[in-house]
Parts: structure tokens; C-alpha cells; sequence
């Protein structure tokens, strides 16, 4: 029952929602679009507000069901763990080709089931960082610094080992950003430069 949650919890996170919302109402991959990252914040730019909070919602949906398998399944297995597996489901979706977004709201989710501090300081942090710098990867990057800070605090999740793994993850995941950055080319949350590959209202059927 162990490896069957597990294998559930990496199912879960690869539904790959923003891929489905952009083909099923917009008649386009979002990977082709934008950032060419199938996520909340690239729905956003692409699609507009109302994809973007139903992408937004169902990747958030994805990590709290994934924690909540071992419950389910009534297994020994970390709500953590199967929440992280979730997570590099969402990253690595089987069902679109291994082409996934980067972790940010899948994660939020599970941290909602497996500790809601950890939950609250870190996603604080995460738009903190955002409002101060203007960059989202920055945010995102620093999501993975937080759970490892707060769980030097937290008696209950003192996994130092995993969150340093999660950091290198969140790096790897965001390694164009990064080159982007020290290029001058990431644009900034309210670049109005980034609209231009917006898709036109007229193809919004939502």
C-alpha cells in the first residue's frame, strides 16, 4: 500500500491543469505561450484572471489530496513525502510528456495538509519576496529556503536534508530564470512587455 500511495500521490500531481484549461478552452498548449510554463502565474499573463484562479485552485487541490493519501490508503507514509511526490508529479507530469510547471501552488497545497505554520510563514515569505523584488522565481526559490528555516523551529517536520534537496530542486526548476536574471532578460511581475503573447478575450470560453 506504501508504493500504491506514492505512485497515487505522483499521479495526482501530474494532472496537468493549466495544459488542459489552454487546449480545452483556448485551442492552444500554453508551453508554446508566454513563459512556456504551464503554471498559475503563466496562465495568468497567457489566459487571463479567470484560468488563471481555476488553475490556480486545482493545482492547490492537487498537493492537499496528495498529502492526504496516506491517510486515505492508511498508510505509514509522510503526508510530506506524499505531498513532495505530488509536487515533482506537477514538475514532471507522465501525462504531458514530462513538460510541467514549477511547484509553487502544488507545494502550497500540501503544506495546507502536513503543517499549517509552515503553510502560513512560508507563503508570507513567498509574496514578501515577490512584492519586494518583483520577481516571481525569487519568490518561488525562496519558498523552499523557508520550509528549511522553519523547520529548524518545528519539532514535528525537522527534515534539513529534504528541504536543502527542495531548495536545489526549486533552483533547478527555475535555471532559466536565473540565466534570464543575470542576463537582463527576466521580466518583472508588472512588465507590461510580457502581455504581448496574451491570447485575445474573443477566445476565452470559460
Amino acid at each position: 500500500m506504501t508504493w500504491i500511495c506514492l505512485l497515487a500521490a505522483y499521479l495526482v500531481g501530474s494532472i496537468p491543469t493549466a495544459l488542459l484549461i489552454g487546449k480545452y478552452f483556448f485551442h492552444v498548449d500554453i508551453r508554446d505561450h508566454g513563459s512556456k510554463n504551464p503554471g498559475a502565474t503563466n496562465t495568468l499573463r497567457v489566459m487571463g484572471k479567470r484560468a488563471a484562479i481555476v488553475v490556480l485552485l486545482v493545482d492547490v487541490a492537487k498537493g492537499m489530496l496528495a498529502a492526504s493519501l496516506p491517510l486515505i490508503f492508511d498508510t505509514p507514509v509522510e503526508p510530506l513525502y506524499a505531498g513532495l511526490i505530488a509536487v515533482i508529479g506537477h514538475c514532471f507530469p507522465i501525462f504531458a510528456g514530462f513538460r510541467g510547471g514549477k511547484a509553487i501552488a502544488t507545494t502550497a497545497g500540501a503544506l495546507l495538509i502536513v503543517d499549517i505554520g509552515m503553510f502560513l510563514a512560508v507563503y508570507v515569505t513567498f509574496f514578501a519576496v515577490i512584492l519586494l523584488t518583483k520577481y516571481v522565481f525569487m519568490g518561488s526559490i525562496s519558498v523552499g529556503i523557508a520550509m528549511l528555516i522553519y523547520s529548524f523551529f518545528s519539532p514535528e517536520i525537522h527534515e534539513p536534508f529534504i528541504f536543502t534537496a527542495f531548495i536545489l530542486f526549486l533552483i533547478f526548476l527555475h535555471r532559466s530564470n536565473l540565466q534570464n536574471f543575470f542576463n537582463g532578460k527576466e521580466p518583472k511581475i508588472n512588465d507590461k512587455k510580457v502581455k504581448g503573447d496574451r491570447l485575445p478575450p474573443k477566445d476565452l470560453k470559460m
